[in-house]
């Protein structure tokens, strides 16, 4: 009887993953205009590059914009991942990067990330 007790115990503590965060499309269109229109736009490059398509982009490489040499050697591809890291720090995950903005709050990464995979065409 125990060890059938611990056997659902571990299965539904354990054996389940879920999710630290839903992804809210909607509540990340809605930080990004309040706490990222300052410097960005999705169509024109501003103080920092345009971010519509930035979710398949290799860093650094919007014809447009004049990028750090930090960046614009960073190598990488954005996706949703690597977005809600460079959002913890810019300048830890990319060492010479400009951007001073951080954004404190784990949910507001993921649903901004979320929302710029979602204007991917």
């Amino acid at each position: 009887m125990k060890a059938r007790i611990a056997s659902v115990i571990v299965a539904v503590a354990g054996g389940a993953t879920w999710p630290a965060f839903a992804q809210d499309v909607a509540g990340g269109k809605a930080v990004f205009e309040s706490r990222c229109v300052g410097c960005h736009s999705l169509e024109r490059n501003r103080v920092g590059p345009a971010l519509g398509t930035v979710i398949g982009r290799k860093a650094g490489t919007n014809p447009e914009f004049n990028y750090s040499d930090a960046l614009r050697n960073a190598g990488h591809v954005w996706d949703a991942a690597k977005l809600e890291t460079w959002l913890v720090n810019p300048q830890a995950f990319v060492p010479g990067a400009l951007m001073p903005f951080r954004l404190g709050d784990a949910k507001e990464r993921k649903d901004v990330a979320a929302y710029l995979a979602s204007l991917r065409k």
